[in-house]
C-alpha cells in the first residue's frame, strides 16, 4: 500500500475530490428539485423525473467547465513551469491530462443520457397532461393561460395537431428540445470517433469529428434559454398549495387560492463554461500566432525504416528535453496538427523530429519530402510549442530508468544527446549520476538512425573514465532465421553486427523482474525515475513494478513512474 501511496497517492486524491464534487452536486440538486415546495406543481405533472433531469445538468455544468482545461496545452506548459519548485508529484498529475479528459468525457455523457431520458419522459407526461389524461389538478396546471407568457406550468401549447405527433414537434421547435438533438448528436459522434480503434487508424476522422465540440458549446450556451422547467413564483396573496391543490376549480375565485404563476429558471450554463471557452479561445489564438511564424528546413533526412528527419529552425524557439511540438502542413491539410517529440538537445541550435510512417498524414508528409531535389526547402510547416512533458523531469533523479518502444525512444534521443553537451561542457548542474536505458524494436534497422548518437556516448564515457554512467541494453522484438544465422556467424566478435555497438542486441523481451531488481541492487538508497514512451500496456507493466520494487523505508530505493502522453 505505501509504494502505491507513492505512486499514485495524489492522483488518488484528486480522483476522490472530482467524484465527490460530482456526488454532491448530483445529490444537493436532486433533493432540490425533490423536496422544494416552489416546484411542488411541477413534480405533480412529472413526478420523480423531475429531480432526475436537474441532478445531471448540475454534474453536466461542472464537468463541461472542466473538460477545455486539460487540451489547453499552453496553460499546462505555464503550469508545469510555475510548479518546477514544487514536488515531482503534482508535475506528474499535469502529464495525465488527457486521462482526465476522457474520464471527465465519460462522466458528461453518463450525465446526458440520464438527462436526455428524464426529459423524454417530462415531454411526454406534460403532453398526457395537456390531454387531459391524468386526474383534475394535472389538467387543470396544464390548461392555465398565458398572461405575457410568463405564468404558464405546462410547456406544451400547441393542442391543434394530433396528440402522438406533439412531443415530436415540441423537441424540434423548442430552443431547449432542439439545442438538446444537436448537442446530443454532437456528442455521440465526438465519443464514438475517440474510440483507440478509430483514433488509430482513421485519425483524421477523430480529428474532424472532435471538432464538433464548437457546435457542442454553441448549442450548450442557449440550451437553458427554454426554460421548460418552470418553478412556482410567489404571489399577492400568496397560493398556498397545500390548501389549494384538491381546489383547483376555485383558483382565481377566492382570496385565499390566487391563480398560480409559474416562471423558468434563469439560465446558468453559460455562467459555468464561458471562463474555460475564453481560455480556450486564447489558446487557439496563440497558436494561429505560432502557426504564422516562419519555420526553416536546416537538413532533411530518410533513415532507415521509413523514418524522416527533419532538422527545423525558428526564431525565439527554446526547448528542454523530452518536450514535443505540434506540426501543420497546410499542403497535406489545414486543420490538422500532430504531436512528435523533440530528438534535438536544447544545447543544439535547431530542433529536430523524427517521423514514423505511421498514418495517412505522414506518408503524405513523406512522399512529398521524398520527392522535393536534394537541398530545397521543404513545404510550409506550422510549428506550435514546445509542449512540456514527464521526461523534463528526467535530471531531476540521480538515478533514471528510460524505457522506449519502437520510435518511442524520440523523447530519449532529446536526453542523451543533452547528456552529452553536458559532459563535453563539463556542466556542474548534471546532478543525474546514473542512466540505465532500454529501446525494444521490431525491426533491425530501426536501431541504425539511434546506433551512431550511442556510439559517440559510448566513446565519451569511456574517454572520461565514466563508462558506468551509461547502461543501455537494446532489445530486437522480431527478426527472421537468416538474421539469426548471421549473428550466429559473427557471435565472436567485439562489436554487435546489428548496431555496430559494444554492446550486443538482446533478443527478445526484457525480464523486468530482473532488470528492477538490478537496479534497485546497484543504488541502494537513490530515488530512480521511470519513464515511458511506449504502449499503454507496456506502462502498466512498468507501472507495477515500480511499485513492487519500491521500499517504505525513505531511506531505500524507490521507483517513481513517468510516462509520455500525447
Amino acid at each position: 500500500m505505501g509504494n502505491w501511496i507513492i505512486n499514485n497517492g495524489l492522483t488518488s486524491v484528486i480522483l476522490v475530490v472530482w467524484m465527490g464534487i460530482n456526488i454532491f452536486l448530483f445529490v444537493w440538486f436532486y433533493l432540490f428539485y425533490d423536496l422544494g415546495d416552489q416546484f411542488f406543481y411541477t413534480r405533480h405533472l412529472l413526478g420523480s423525473a423531475l429531480a432526475w433531469a436537474r441532478a445531471p445538468a448540475a454534474v453536466l455544468n461542472f464537468n463541461c467547465l472542466l473538460i477545455l482545461l486539460p487540451v489547453c496545452r499552453n496553460l499546462l506548459s505555464l503550469l508545469r513551469g510555475s510548479f518546477m519548485c514544487c514536488g515531482r508529484s503534482m508535475r506528474k498529475q499535469l502529464d495525465k491530462n488527457l486521462s482526465f479528459h476522457k474520464l471527465v468525457a465519460y462522466m458528461i455523457a453518463l450525465m446526458t443520457a440520464v438527462h436526455m431520458i428524464a426529459h423524454l419522459l417530462n415531454v411526454e407526461w406534460y403532453n398526457n397532461s395537456r390531454q387531459g389524461q391524468y386526474d383534475k389538478l394535472s389538467t387543470a396546471l396544464s390548461n392555465l393561460e398565458d398572461k405575457g407568457n410568463t405564468t404558464y406550468l405546462n410547456p406544451i401549447r400547441k393542442t391543434d395537431i394530433h396528440a402522438q405527433q406533439i412531443p415530436t414537434y415540441f423537441v424540434f421547435t423548442t430552443i431547449a428540445g432542439l439545442t438538446g438533438v444537436i448537442i446530443t448528436l454532437a456528442l455521440i459522434l465526438i465519443i464514438t470517433s475517440s474510440m483507440e480503434v478509430i483514433r488509430r487508424s482513421y485519425f483524421e476522422v477523430f480529428w474532424y469529428t472532435h471538432h464538433l465540440f464548437v457546435i457542442f458549446f454553441a448549442g450548450l450556451v442557449f440550451h437553458g434559454a427554454g426554460r421548460i422547467v418552470r418553478s412556482q413564483q410567489t404571489t399577492n396573496p400568496p397560493h398556498n398549495f397545500t390548501m389549494c391543490k384538491d381546489r383547483s376549480d376555485e383558483w382565481g375565485r377566492i382570496p385565499e387560492c390566487p391563480i398560480p404563476q409559474f416562471a423558468g429558471g434563469f439560465p446558468q450554463t453559460w455562467m459555468w463554461v464561458i471562463g474555460p471557452m475564453i481560455l480556450y479561445i486564447c489558446e487557439r489564438l496563440l497558436r494561429f500566432i505560432r502557426y504564422m511564424q516562419a519555420v526553416r528546413y536546416r537538413k532533411i533526412v530518410m533513415r532507415p525504416s521509413k523514418v524522416l528527419e527533419l532538422q527545423l529552425v525558428k526564431n525565439g524557439f527554446t526547448m528542454e528535453v523530452g518536450q514535443y511540438v505540434f506540426l501543420n502542413c497546410p499542403a497535406i491539410s489545414q486543420l490538422e496538427w500532430h504531436p512528435f517529440t523533440m530528438t534535438s538537445a536544447p544545447e543544439e541550435d535547431f530542433f529536430s523530429i523524427h517521423i514514423r510512417s505511421a498514418g495517412d498524414w505522414t506518408d503524405k508528409l513523406i512522399d512529398i519530402m521524398q520527392k522535393l531535389p536534394e537541398g530545397a526547402q521543404g513545404p510550409k510547416m506550422g510549428v506550435d510549442g514546445p509542449f512540456g512533458t514527464a521526461s523534463e523531469d528526467v535530471f531531476d533523479y540521480e538515478v533514471s530508468m528510460l524505457v522506449g518502444a519502437g520510435i518511442g525512444v524520440t523523447p530519449f534521443a532529446s536526453i542523451l544527446k543533452s547528456v552529452w553537451y553536458k559532459f563535453k561542457d563539463s556542466n556542474p548542474k548534471l546532478h543525474t549520476r546514473k542512466i540505465y536505458f532500454y529501446w525494444l524494436c521490431r525491426e533491425t534497422h530501426a536501431f541504425e538512425w539511434f546506433a551512431d548518437l550511442l556510439q559517440v556516448l559510448e566513446k565519451e564515457m569511456e574517454e572520461r573514465g565514466m563508462g558506468d554512467f551509461l547502461t543501455y541494453k537494446l532489445y530486437l522484438t522480431g527478426w527472421d532465421q537468416s538474421h539469426a544465422n548471421h549473428v550466429m556467424v559473427h557471435f565472436d566478435e567485439d562489436t554487435d553486427v546489428v548496431t555496430g555497438l559494444k554492446q550486443k542486441t538482446h533478443y527478445g523481451r526484457p525480464a523486468w523482474d530482473k532488470e528492477f531488481e538490478q537496479v534497485r541492487k546497484e543504488n541502494p538508497t537513490s530515488v530512480v525515475g521511470t519513464f515511458l514512451c511506449g504502449p499503454e500496456a507496456l506502462g502498466k507493466v512498468l507501472e507495477k513494478k515500480c511499485a513492487k520494487y519500491s521500499d517504505v523505508d525513505p531511506r531505500k530505493t524507490k521507483f517513481y513512474f513517468n510516462k509520455e502522453n500525447f
